[in-house]
């Protein structure tokens, strides 16, 4: 193996094996008081984050009546954590919205899996440390672009909208070959090295701005100008045997949601104070306040810009079954809220 692939493999191999021993050591879905929480890297996942810290979920768990169990799992990418969700090693996964379309399509007619909530709008940018990259056009066969799961992370997602803008309609794999499933703590460091085969990352906040600070980096494009406007980065999601079998445990996790965003909305600073808690993050608090308080940050639960995904999965045939609208692939409990 060549010196520079042994970062990146290495990192796969290791987020494989936890991944795999999670699975393995696991026990089947359990009864109604008890739930498995899977979550992802980066602060667009900050409403987890206030949830676990505040034990929102305990608490309105008593509110009905419930001592609720909590457990949390990390996965450094979506297609692993719809093998948990599938597996029932998890009961509520969150992901962004490639992973979580891709599920909904799978599981139609079977599992059902559907989104119980958007975890808000937040950009992902495509950054590079090569310094000939201006446009998507300027990637040759030498680079290697991370993201967290090749073909079905948002950020794989997104690329392929956005190379089709730029390369026309049916081209939109056309960049496929050079991009490779890293998680994003390991892409900053791949990446900032500059000693690795990788030289772009889509990341997430806050790890985009935190590469940006190095000068050798650059950004190429945001989410937001591919998508047109803000768009929903991360959806809570499950299957609705869950849903029916486990009533209280789910509407636990659901009020815990929204009364995590709403403090979150009114408590930036101390928000902030809770990733660094829980996340145990070493990034500067001022840096993170900075960014949470943008206004290119909005945490909602309410879906937003999703259908935009789901046409274009359904037009190039990633998923079967294209939605009528964002209501066929979430629940009823949050679709009295302003969603597209």
């Amino acid at each position: 193996m060549r010196p520079h692939m042994r970062f990146s493999m290495s990192a796969r191999v290791t987020g494989a094996l936890i991944a795999a021993a999670f699975l393995a050591s696991a026990a089947p879905a359990w009864a109604e008081g008890t739930i498995r929480i899977a979550e992802q890297y980066g602060i667009g996942y900050l409403p987890l984050h206030v949830i676990r810290d505040q034990k929102l979920i305990e608490k309105h768990g008593k509110e009905l009546g419930l001592d609720i169990q909590v457990e949390w799992a990390k996965f450094g990418g979506g297609a692993t954590v719809n093998d948990a969700l599938l597996s029932g090693s998890v009961d509520v996964a969150a992901a962004g919205v490639g992973p979580t379309l891709t599920i909904w399509d799978r599981t139609k007619g079977g599992a059902e899996v559907k989104g119980i909530a958007s975890l808000g709008s937040l950009p992902s940018f495509l950054v590079t440390n090569n310094e000939k990259v201006k446009t998507l056009k300027d990637f040759t066969k030498a680079d290697k672009i991370a993201l967290p799961s090749v073909g079905v992370s948002v950020q794989a997602r997104t690329l392929q909208i956005a190379v089709e803008k730029e390369f026309g309609v049916g081209n939109h794999k056309a960049l496929d070959d050079i991009t490779v499933s890293l998680a994003h703590p390991d892409a900053v460091a791949a990446l900032t090295s500059g000693s690795t085969e990788i030289t772009a990352h889509f990341a997430t906040p806050p790890f985009q701005y935190q590469e940006l600070q190095n000068p050798k980096i650059h950004r190429v494009l945001s989410s937001y100008d591919v998508l047109g406007g803000p768009a929903t980065g991360n959806i809570a999601y499950a299957t609705t045997k869950f849903r029916q079998d486990n009533p209280k445990t789910y509407k636990a996790f659901f009020d815990a949601l929204k009364e995590a965003t709403d403090w979150i909305n009114g408590h930036k600073e101390e928000a902030v104070d809770t990733y660094i808690r829980v996340e145990k993050s070493k990034l500067d608090r001022a840096f993170l306040i900075e960014m949470v308080k943008s206004p290119d940050f909005q945490f909602k639960i309410a879906p937003e810009r999703t259908q935009v995904f789901a046409d274009f999965l359904a037009r190039t045939g990633a998923i079967k079954n294209k939605p009528a609208s964002w209501k066929d692939y979430f629940f009823d409990d949050v679709q009295t809220a302003e969603g597209s």
